[in-house]
């Protein structure tokens, strides 16, 4: 039974972030607001809740206040983009 609840689950996330993707691909305004957002907040304590809410408030992206697996995958990710092109320079 367990097997079927972790497939469910990444199904779920999946599904999550497919909505997500087809979003940012629809609003070509949300990348760089993200990507803004996330150098901005980045090195806080609280990171993650500063980017989601103020990244809630100026897009169509709307991150609840507890973080879905999609959710923090996303934020992971726009974290690792921002530090990758932080490494640049």
């Amino acid at each position: 039974m367990n097997n079927i609840s972790e497939i469910k689950n990444k199904e779920r996330v999946i599904n999550e972030l497919m909505r997500f993707i087809r979003k940012v691909l629809a609003d070509p305004q949300i990348c760089p607001v993200a990507l803004e957002v996330a150098r901005k907040h980045i090195d806080s304590k609280n990171a993650d809740v500063l980017i989601a809410d103020e990244l809630s408030s100026l897009t169509s992206v709307k991150i609840p206040v507890e973080f879905s697996d999609a959710d923090k995958l996303f934020l992971q990710v726009l974290k690792d983009v921002v530090r990758d092109e932080q490494a640049l320079y």
